[in-house]
């Protein structure tokens, strides 16, 4: 099956309400309405509900049996800002300025999944990555064994001409640790291979990696990824991983079998763990937009609860698949 499909197969039967901070993008009106509207995820509408039914009604969208919450106007409203000030407090936040954070669509978003009431956040179709970053670690917090928040991309290889790799993988970091250290690096794999083991229903098969294999190449960038992937060993002997390992190396078995050294993976790997932002981020972009991969995210990983980013370039299934994949990440803590 392919991973999308069972993707929406899970939140189907999960049924999970995930709240959407910008309701008034059209965008993310009829990604909306289409989820609600096949019974996938209980949506939930952020905005003013006058504003956001003229606005649906001009595109031609049936949102009428969607919740529309007005933070500005609801009954939480008193409540988050009492939260928001006993949590702020220290940092000089008085009563007043909490009050007018609380009715902020993505604080007030994300304050209904930490209450319950929602159970998990999607934004990011307006909102920078680090606003939406921000505040989903201001309010959810970062879980204990954490140490950090991280995110991934849910990567879809479903071309005739994707042979390479073929079905699905995640690419991390490509969003948010610039420059991670060996540590941060490890981290990022552990909980990547966590993800995929959700997401993508099959062992993590993790490729560290770097311009260097087996130690091709001497550079403290290399030594980088080399302790990075002792740690992760440390951390999880039973992970399959290789590293460090040049990209073509991991997704080729011939040029596996030649140039990586009692590998675990034999150039399968499904799991990209990339040993910069920058390299990440043009991966996963070259991916999209010359390889013709779908590229959905990016998921951040490592929140007590799930809040996930969106690309201001977003389309409308690519708002549809990561509300999904929120359900899903939902169903599975």
């Amino acid at each position: 099956m392919h991973a999308l499909d069972s993707i929406l197969n899970r939140a189907k039967a999960a049924q999970k309400r995930i709240v959407l901070s910008e309701g008034f993008d059209s965008r993310v009106l009829q990604a909306a309405a289409r989820i609600q509207r096949h019974g996938i995820v209980e949506p939930i509408l952020l905005g003013e509900s006058e504003q956001i039914k003229r606005r649906a009604e001009k595109a031609g969208i049936d949102v009428s049996s969607i919740e529309i919450i007005n933070p500005a106007s609801s009954d939480m409203l008193l409540e988050f800002g009492e939260m928001i000030y006993q949590m702020r407090k220290a940092k000089g936040v008085n009563r007043e300025q909490a009050a007018e954070l609380a009715k902020t669509p993505l604080w007030f978003g994300n304050f209904l999944v930490k209450t319950d009431y929602a159970d998990g956040s999607v934004a990011g179709a307006v909102h920078s990555t680090a606003d939406v970053v921000r505040t989903a670690i201001r309010v959810l917090g970062v879980k204990r064994a954490a140490k950090m928040v991280s995110s991934f991309f849910l990567m879809v290889f479903d071309k005739p001409h994707h042979q390479a790799i073929k079905g699905a993988a995640l690419f991390a970091d490509c969003a948010l640790i610039i420059e991670p250290t060996a540590e941060q690096m490890a981290e990022i794999a552990l909980a990547t291979a966590q993800n995929a083991r959700l997401l993508l229903e099959e062992e993590p098969r993790v490729a560290m990696l770097s311009f260097s294999t087996n130690g091709s190449a001497r550079h403290p960038k290399v030594s980088k990824v080399q302790q990075a992937t002792n740690l992760v060993r440390d951390r999880d002997a039973s992970l399959l991983l290789d590293g460090e390992i040049q990209f073509h190396a991991a997704i080729q078995p011939k040029v596996a079998r030649l140039k990586v050294i009692d590998s675990q993976l034999d150039g399968h790997s499904n799991v990209f763990i990339f040993p910069s932002l920058e390299s990440g981020n043009v991966a996963y972009k070259m991916a999209e937009h010359v390889a013709g991969a779908r590229a959905i995210g990016p998921f951040l990983q490592g929140l007590n609860k799930p809040a996930n980013d969106l690309s201001r370039s977003c389309s409308v299934d690519d708002i549809y698949y990561t509300i999904a994949t929120t359900a899903v990440q939902a169903a599975g803590r």
